[in-house]
């Protein structure tokens, strides 16, 4: 009778944890699943056209490659959605401190590349360090000021958020990424802005922002101490000068704007899209991804992945209304307006609006770091939607 009754009791355990998973499966946000699946997917088919080209004798070389990033990402995302944020919130000292260490790590003994030292060589895989900062630089900060929610509105909160925050960023800068640097700027300020600190303190990092950006363009160089490399001034001269040096300085604007207006409606096709197969537009695979892609695909495929965005987008800024903690919104917040300010500055560096940065297009730019931590962000999202406070 004993072993009956024990039968039976692990047949109802079994039941209550098959039920439990089935439970936490179903309050997924699928429809940002899907969302993600169909963008990473249009991603890949634009890539094997932008990229058939590029490398002779061996047309699907950059398809196969992200590919094989995307796997790695996905599995990324299935870990991240089974990890209780609390965790992250629990443990986020380590986390600021291991992002911190191994930026650093980069600027001892990392590759150098065009003048930049921004990536780690790990055996045959090189990553780059920062992408995945994006990431765990939120994950940490949402943990500093969750333990600090009582205390929101002091300003030596907002202070000691900023100054942690600057830590990993002056290391970025420093590679030199402005781009990403501006990226993890940018997480900061929606991270302060949903834990709900001050108008005041939020104008604190407005003000410190533009007190750094004087510094930088304008007070340091009449002092003869140049900060920015001779390439990243041409950069910034040329955005507001656009037509000023086209053979030169502004010849990567010029083209890229001629390729997304070479698309036109419908796009030139793969065989006909003479910016990209013979290479006047540079980085077309990285960079200036979206230039190719209007180019190839015209308006209507330019629209659609945008319209990918906004749906991802979207679901992410729900997910921060239904987060069951202030951590968990926090992190939703920061992770969603990094990626929506790189979808911003990328698409409007290829149009002349933005400054050209150097920051890739998520989902779509090729690149292993970026897409596996986009990937991981979005399992992260995942995972505080399944344990919201609202369940469907």
């Amino acid at each position: 009778m004993a072993v009956e009754y024990a039968s039976r009791a692990e047949v109802r355990s079994r039941r209550r944890e098959a039920a439990d998973v089935a439970s936490f499966v179903r309050r997924l946000d699928w429809l940002l699943v899907g969302a993600v699946a169909a963008l990473v997917g249009y991603g890949l088919w634009a890539i094997n056209g932008i990229t058939q080209h590029d490398v002779p004798g061996n047309p699907n070389y950059y398809l196969v490659r992200q590919s094989l990033f995307v796997g790695a990402g996905a599995a990324c995302l299935l870990v991240a959605v089974i990890i209780d944020p609390a965790w992250y919130r629990r443990h986020w000292r380590l986390i600021f401190g291991g992002t911190t260490g191994v930026i650093v790590l980069v600027l001892l003994a990392g590759s150098v590349t065009r003048g930049s030292r921004r990536w780690l060589d790990l055996g045959a895989f090189r990553f780059q360090p920062s992408e995945f900062g994006k990431v765990f630089f939120v994950l940490a900060l949402a943990g500093f000021l969750a333990e600090r929610t009582k205390r929101i509105g002091e300003r030596r909160t907002t202070l000691t958020a900023i100054g942690l925050a600057a830590v990993p960023t002056f290391f970025v800068f420093v590679q030199p990424d402005i781009g990403t640097a501006m990226v993890y700027v940018a997480a900061l300020a929606a991270i302060l802005f949903v834990a709900g600190v001050r108008w005041t303190h939020l104008a604190i990092l407005g003000g410190l922002a533009v007190v750094v950006a004087t510094t930088v363009l304008w007070l340091a160089p009449a002092a003869g101490v140049h900060i920015l490399r001779d390439y990243q001034v041409q950069r910034l001269t040329g955005f507001f000068n656009p037509n000023g040096d086209p053979g030169g300085a502004t010849y990567n604007i010029v083209q890229s704007k001629n390729a997304i207006g070479a698309g036109e409606l419908r796009g030139r096709g793969v065989t006909g899209a003479t910016q990209t197969t013979l290479h006047f537009l540079p980085e077309h695979h990285t960079d200036f991804v979206f230039a190719s892609l209007a180019e190839e695909r015209g308006f209507i495929g330019a629209s659609i992945l945008l319209g990918l965005y906004l749906l991802v987008v979207w679901r992410g800024m729900r997910i921060v209304t239904l987060a069951r903690d202030p951590f968990s919104a926090i992190v939703a917040g920061g992770l969603v307006f990094a990626l929506l300010f790189q979808i911003f500055v990328n698409v409007g560096m290829t149009m002349g609006i933005a400054p050209i940065t150097g920051i890739p297009l998520p989902f779509l730019s090729v690149g292993g770091s970026a897409m596996i931590a986009n990937l991981l962000g979005v399992g992260i999202l995942l995972s505080i939607h399944a344990r919201s406070r609202v369940r469907r």
